[in-house]
């Protein structure tokens, strides 16, 4: 796994942040060298000295930063980068402001050079805490995006009251529960928490949430409409109690809002999953239901297997790879979230309870 190339999406709606932050990765002293591949040439602003003949795909900055423009193919240019390996040292890819992250994402699952070269560190989104709220109404786009997200930069915050910033948030958590969240003025963040995620490893959820899969009371939400989810569902071994109705609660702060239709579902399985069972439910199941799951990602402890399985997945496209030895210390727990539109949460708890050992 280790030699592969980590590949950072930068995504956010138009004017979030996205440059300002991309110019601040490029320019603080941390000694690493990027490929960086963004959307379209008016929208480069990386550096104003640059200058580029318009007719090349790939070109050198002076701060040893290589460049690309996504005018032609993702996987195009990614093998036009692979010819240059070891020249850089991780590949950061700028959406535009109104893309869905997912074929970016999905790219570097799909192609077999790109997914045996690189691999998807992050989806980092940056979302501006002035706007964000109008454009989660009128924008799917950016709705997509914080749901796909493995860390949000909530940026501007300097230009909201305190009430308004715990709001946008609250509206944040209901899409999205699981992604580190970073609140900036000016997209000001140390990279580490930006760069070097392994996302793919949702050890990255039990920093942000250690109660993630613990059932709790404070966690259960109805809510006042015909239809019925979670935004946050922590279903643990001895998760028995009964559902709140139609409250909204307050929890570290934050009020609890219901996105309509976005949602995200986590489940565990206290002991090793059979893999034959496992690897054909979660196949054929985002093979139905792809088109509703926007991102899927799961730890599992495999019967005879010393090593943790980890998988993450976009759509109907999975990727998975045993990664580090379980540890003396470590209870083998086989977990997995989904996170998407209209998900089938008692198929899916059920497709799953069914695959363990």
């Amino acid at each position: 796994m280790s030699e592969k190339i980590p590949v950072t999406v930068l995504t956010g709606y138009l004017g979030a942040g996205k440059t300002t932050l991309l110019n601040r990765i490029l320019t603080e002293p941390h000694g690493q060298k990027f490929a960086v591949i963004v959307n379209e040439f008016g929208e480069i602003g990386i550096d104003n000295e640059l200058v580029v003949g318009a007719d090349e795909e790939v070109f050198e900055m002076n701060n040893g930063c290589i460049c690309c423009t996504v005018r032609g193919d993702l996987i195009r240019i990614m093998e036009n980068l692979m010819r240059r390996k070891g020249k850089f040292d991780a590949i950061i890819v700028e959406t535009t402001g109104l893309a869905d992250p997912a074929p970016v994402a999905q790219t570097f699952f799909m192609d077999q050079d790109v997914q045996e070269a690189a691999r998807l560190d992050a989806v980092v989104t940056v979302a501006d805490a002035m706007w964000l709220k109008d454009r989660l109404k009128d924008a799917p786009e950016a709705k997509n995006q914080i749901a796909f997200a493995d860390v949000i930069l909530l940026n501007k915050t300097d230009l909201v009251t305190p009430e308004q910033l715990r709001e946008v948030e609250a509206r944040i958590r209901a899409i999205n529960p699981y992604a580190k969240l970073h609140k900036t003025v000016k997209a000001a963040v140390p990279i580490q928490e930006v760069l070097g995620r392994n996302a793919f490893d949702l050890d990255r959820i039990l920093e942000i949430e250690p109660a993630f899969l613990e059932s709790d009371d404070d966690h259960h939400h109805d809510h006042d409409h015909d239809h019925h989810h979670d935004d946050h569902d922590h279903t643990g071994p001895d998760c028995d109690h009964p559902s709140h109705k139609h409250e909204h609660h307050h929890h570290g702060g934050l009020k609890h809002y219901h996105d309509e239709d976005m949602q995200s579902v986590a489940f565990q399985i206290d002991g090793d999953v059979d893999p034959e069972k496992f690897m054909p439910w979660i196949n054929d199941y985002v093979q139905t239901e792809g088109a509703n799951i926007l991102r899927s990602k799961g730890i599992l402890a495999f019967r005879g297997e010393p090593k943790r399985f980890v998988f993450q997945g976009v759509h109907m496209v999975l990727d998975g790879d045993v990664q580090r030895e379980w540890r003396p210390d470590e209870k083998r727990t086989s977990k997995i979230v989904f996170i998407g539109r209209d998900l089938k949460k008692d198929e899916i708890e059920k497709g799953f309870m069914a695959c363990a050992a």
